[in-house]
Protein backbone atom coordinates (compact mmCIF):
# COMPACT_ATOMS: atom_id res chain seq x y z
CA UNK A 1 0.00 0.00 0.00
CA UNK A 2 1.21 3.49 -0.90
CA UNK A 3 0.26 6.73 0.81
CA UNK A 4 0.95 10.29 -0.28
CA UNK A 5 0.80 13.27 2.07
CA UNK A 6 1.06 16.84 0.79
CA UNK A 7 1.99 19.86 2.84
CA UNK A 8 3.04 23.46 2.37
CA UNK A 9 -0.14 24.99 1.04
CA UNK A 10 -1.55 28.22 2.34
CA UNK A 11 -2.64 31.73 1.48
CA UNK A 12 -0.26 34.22 -0.10
CA UNK A 13 -0.40 37.54 -1.91
CA UNK A 14 0.22 37.79 -5.64
CA UNK A 15 3.92 37.63 -6.35
CA UNK A 16 4.58 35.49 -3.31
CA UNK A 17 6.10 32.04 -3.09
CA UNK A 18 5.23 28.66 -1.62
CA UNK A 19 6.92 25.29 -1.61
CA UNK A 20 4.74 22.21 -1.61
CA UNK A 21 6.05 18.88 -0.37
CA UNK A 22 4.74 15.40 -0.95
CA UNK A 23 6.02 12.45 1.05
CA UNK A 24 5.42 9.00 -0.38
CA UNK A 25 5.35 6.10 2.05
CA UNK A 26 4.55 2.41 1.95
CA UNK A 27 5.97 -0.49 0.03
CA UNK A 28 8.18 1.33 -2.42
CA UNK A 29 11.08 -0.02 -4.41
CA UNK A 30 11.40 2.81 -6.90
CA UNK A 31 9.33 5.65 -8.31
CA UNK A 32 8.97 6.07 -12.03
CA UNK A 33 7.15 9.40 -12.10
CA UNK A 34 6.19 12.05 -9.58
CA UNK A 35 3.99 14.99 -10.37
CA UNK A 36 1.66 17.72 -9.30
CA UNK A 37 -1.84 18.45 -10.53
CA UNK A 38 -4.30 21.13 -9.51
CA UNK A 39 -8.02 21.69 -9.60
CA UNK A 40 -9.76 25.03 -9.23
CA UNK A 41 -13.46 25.27 -8.31
CA UNK A 42 -15.63 24.48 -11.30
CA UNK A 43 -12.70 23.40 -13.43
CA UNK A 44 -11.15 20.10 -14.45
CA UNK A 45 -8.01 18.82 -12.82
CA UNK A 46 -4.96 19.81 -14.83
CA UNK A 47 -1.34 18.80 -14.95
CA UNK A 48 1.07 21.26 -13.37
CA UNK A 49 4.43 19.49 -13.53
CA UNK A 50 5.94 16.02 -13.70
CA UNK A 51 9.36 14.58 -12.93
CA UNK A 52 10.08 11.24 -14.58
CA UNK A 53 12.88 8.85 -13.71
CA UNK A 54 15.72 9.63 -16.04
CA UNK A 55 15.57 13.36 -15.49
CA UNK A 56 12.85 14.55 -17.81
CA UNK A 57 10.52 17.26 -16.52
CA UNK A 58 7.32 18.62 -17.95
CA UNK A 59 5.47 21.82 -17.07
CA UNK A 60 2.17 23.32 -18.01
CA UNK A 61 2.64 26.43 -20.11
CA UNK A 62 0.86 28.50 -17.48
CA UNK A 63 3.49 27.75 -14.82
CA UNK A 64 6.64 27.34 -16.89
CA UNK A 65 9.48 29.58 -15.64
CA UNK A 66 7.64 30.18 -12.36
CA UNK A 67 7.32 26.70 -10.85
CA UNK A 68 10.03 24.10 -10.35
CA UNK A 69 9.50 20.43 -9.61
CA UNK A 70 12.21 18.42 -7.88
CA UNK A 71 12.62 15.23 -5.91
CA UNK A 72 14.74 13.70 -3.18
CA UNK A 73 14.74 10.01 -3.94
CA UNK A 74 16.27 9.01 -0.61
CA UNK A 75 13.33 10.64 1.18
CA UNK A 76 10.69 9.58 -1.33
CA UNK A 77 9.68 13.20 -1.51
CA UNK A 78 8.70 15.47 -4.36
CA UNK A 79 8.61 19.26 -4.14
CA UNK A 80 6.94 22.01 -6.09
CA UNK A 81 8.57 25.41 -5.69
CA UNK A 82 6.08 28.06 -6.74
CA UNK A 83 7.28 31.60 -7.36
CA UNK A 84 5.59 34.71 -8.69
CA UNK A 85 2.21 33.31 -7.75
CA UNK A 86 -0.87 34.66 -9.48
CA UNK A 87 -4.54 34.61 -8.46
CA UNK A 88 -5.22 32.10 -11.23
CA UNK A 89 -2.88 29.67 -9.45
CA UNK A 90 -5.50 29.32 -6.73
CA UNK A 91 -6.51 25.66 -6.57
CA UNK A 92 -6.23 22.45 -4.64
CA UNK A 93 -2.89 20.91 -5.51
CA UNK A 94 -2.57 17.13 -5.63
CA UNK A 95 0.54 15.02 -5.54
CA UNK A 96 0.69 12.05 -7.88
CA UNK A 97 3.10 9.14 -8.33
CA UNK A 98 3.50 6.15 -10.59
CA UNK A 99 5.75 3.48 -9.15
CA UNK A 100 6.18 1.87 -12.54
CA UNK A 101 5.52 3.08 -16.05
CA UNK A 102 2.69 0.55 -16.34
CA UNK A 103 1.38 0.97 -12.79
CA UNK A 104 -1.67 2.78 -11.56
CA UNK A 105 -1.32 6.31 -10.22
CA UNK A 106 -1.54 7.14 -6.53
CA UNK A 107 -2.93 10.45 -5.30
CA UNK A 108 -2.57 12.54 -2.19
CA UNK A 109 -5.42 14.23 -0.36
CA UNK A 110 -4.63 17.66 -1.77
CA UNK A 111 -3.46 20.92 -0.26
CA UNK A 112 -5.14 24.27 -0.78
CA UNK A 113 -3.21 27.14 -2.35
CA UNK A 114 -4.91 30.52 -2.32
CA UNK A 115 -3.40 33.57 -4.00
CA UNK A 116 -5.23 36.82 -3.32
CA UNK A 117 -4.63 40.37 -2.23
Amino acid sequence: QVQLVESGGGSVQPGGSLRLSCVVSGSISSIYRMGWYRQAPGKQRELVATDTSGGSKNYADSVKDRFTISRENAKNTVYLQMNSLKPEDTAVYYCNVNLMSWGRPYWGQGTQVTVSS
